[in-house]
């Protein structure tokens, strides 16, 4: 092969030289902008790590959630129970106090008495319990 000359040479290897540090430069540029994307990496596993913390403690809110509403609703169930027997015996003393009220007023009708005086604060439903028992009042 024959020799190139000195100045073609030197244009060859000035040129390498060019797209060598083009090159340099390229690289150094690449890396700063790899240790930003390593950074910005490092904080986007601690921002998932601590989502990652925050799902599990939603997670075990809603299972104490969950047994918390689990015992209000038996708590509920119980007082509702409760409830429903008061109103059960409520309506038995009621009824009965009712047939009590009957008796005297049927006692006062067979007796011939005259009726005593009856004192009113309220009107009392007609048949009702209240105005049996102001029949029964005297005044005063």
């Amino acid at each position: 092969m024959p020799a190139l000359p000195a100045e073609l040479t030197l244009i060859v290897e000035l040129a390498l030289v060019v797209l060598l540090a083009t090159t340099l430069a390229y690289c150094v540029l690449l890396e700063r902008r790899l240790a930003a994307m390593r950074k910005g990496q490092d904080a986007l596993k601690g921002t998932i790590g601590q989502l990652n913390q925050a799902i599990t403690s939603a997670g075990s809110s809603m299972v104490q959630l969950r047994g918390a509403a689990h015992d209000a609703a038996l708590t509920l169930d119980e007082r509702m129970g409760l409830a429903r027997k008061l109103i059960d015996e409520l309506s038995l003393l009621t009824a009965s106090g009712e047939r009590i009220a009957e008796r005297f007023d049927r006692g006062f009708d067979r007796a011939g008495e005259s009726r005593p005086r009856i004192v009113r604060s309220a009107p009392a439903a007609p048949g009702g319990i209240m105005s049996r028992l102001d029949k029964i009042k005297v005044a005063r």
